[in-house]
């Protein structure tokens, strides 16, 4: 479908054209319409489906249509990290070149400028404010900022922002909404947390689902299967001859971050780790180092599976199996991109053999099982589905997590 059948009004398909933008993708074709009709929506779509404008082209066309007040702040749009916030507000001085409307992005850092420049936009009313929690909190703390007029609240990678720990900083700026608003929530996974927050902040919403893309057929996926005490040991082997530029390590937990960072700085490499402990300005300096290639390993919960923007990622391991099968295609898709090779490789002790013959079953093939290094010890049988016997003889269906 083009834009152009779409109900948006003249400025914003000029600065489309503008922008040679003509081909909706198919979250924007369905989003549009929902959030052009006013409904809440949850929209469940991966990075990279064109979700951004899927939003904002419909906001931006209310805006400027409908009859809002001058000098206040009529939308809020909450990112998880100040790469995404900062992402959205190009994206919205783009879409609204031939409009009337005003923005602000507000997001952490050491700059004081900044921050005096976030306060003017907030106190003058910017029409559309950008923002990361924990920094509109800040403002909000201060007395000057007014959200009492905001029509439209958005929240962008909801699922990111909660594995980050901001759900607590959400539900204290809603209570600064009015009640009367219009809710649009995207996230790239729907787990019980965000559905719980979904029943908390929208009102009847329409969700929006993509199905999930399998990943790119370049990527080249093996998978070890081991005890989960073997997996430290399979890390020391990848990586004792030959170090791989770019290389992020996937582990469930902060605890087994640190414990395999650990393991690898004792190996003298050049290892960098991420997960919800470090600040955010810490996190940005490990980023900031990894894209530089002053570190090679990257070592990382969840958090950095989405919205990362680094196109020459070499290897991903997954040294546990993560949850679903979304979670493990935006893990591996951090490689293989703007036409490189990549290599998946996935730990999977006994207890995860079960979440993994899911994964294979959602691809449609076999992963290719590697034997494990020398002086390791024997491997584990894979043989999922023996292990999800019920005592009754029936088959387990595995819980929603």
């Amino acid at each position: 479908m083009k834009f152009t059948e779409l109900q948006l009004n003249n400025q914003v398909l000029d600065a489309l054209d503008a922008m040679r933008f003509e081909e909706c993708t198919p979250i924007q074709e369905k989003a549009i319409p929902v959030i052009l009709e006013g409904k809440d929506m949850i929209g469940v779509a991966q990075t990279g489906t064109g979700k951004t404008a899927a939003y904002l082209l419909p906001v931006l066309d209310k805006l400027s249509e409908d009859n809002h007040p001058e000098d206040a702040i009529n939308c809020v749009i909450m990112a998880p990290t100040r790469e995404l916030a900062q992402q959205i507000d190009q994206q919205m001085e783009g879409f609204s070149y031939f409009l009337p409307l005003s923005s602000v992005a507000v997001y952490g850092g050491n700059d004081g400028v900044l921050f005096e420049q976030q306060k003017k936009g907030l106190v003058l009313g910017a029409d559309v404010v950008i923002a990361t929690p924990g920094r509109l909190i800040a403002h909000l703390n201060l007395g000057y900022v007014d959200l009492s007029k905001v029509s439209y609240f958005i929240l962008d990678e909801a699922d990111r922002m909660l594995d980050m720990g901001f759900y607590d900083d959400i539900m204290q700026i809603v209570k600064h909404l009015p009640k009367e608003r219009q809710t649009i929530m995207f996230s790239a996974t729907m787990p019980a947390k965000i559905q719980q927050l979904a029943q908390s902040i929208l009102n009847d919403p329409v969700e929006v689902k993509l199905a999930v893309s399998k990943p790119a057929e370049k990527i080249i996926q093996a998978a070890y299967v081991c005890y989960e005490n073997q997996k430290l040991g399979i890390v020391r082997s990848l990586f004792e001859d030959e170090v791989p530029e770019r290389v992020i390590v996937f582990a469930s937990s902060k605890i087994k971050v640190k414990e395999v960072a650990r393991a690898l700085k004792q190996m003298k490499l050049n290892v960098g780790e991420m997960h919800s402990d470090l600040e955010q300005a810490q996190r940005e300096e490990v980023m900031y180092a990894f894209k530089a290639g002053r570190i090679n390993i990257l070592v990382a919960t969840d958090i950095v599976a989405r919205g990362i923007d680094i196109d020459d990622i070499r290897l991903v391991i997954n040294y546990d199996v993560p949850h679903d099968n979304e979670d493990y295609v935006h893990r591996i898709g951090r490689t293989a991109r703007a036409n490189n090779d990549g290599v998946a490789i996935t730990f999977v002790s006994e207890k995860e053999q079960n979440d993994f013959k899911q994964i294979e079953d959602f691809l449609g093939k076999d992963i290719y099982k590697i034997p494990l290094p020398e002086g390791l010890g024997e491997a584990p049988v894979y043989a999922p589905r023996q292990r999800s016997k019920k005592a009754k003889g029936g088959w387990s269906r595995r819980k929603k997590r």
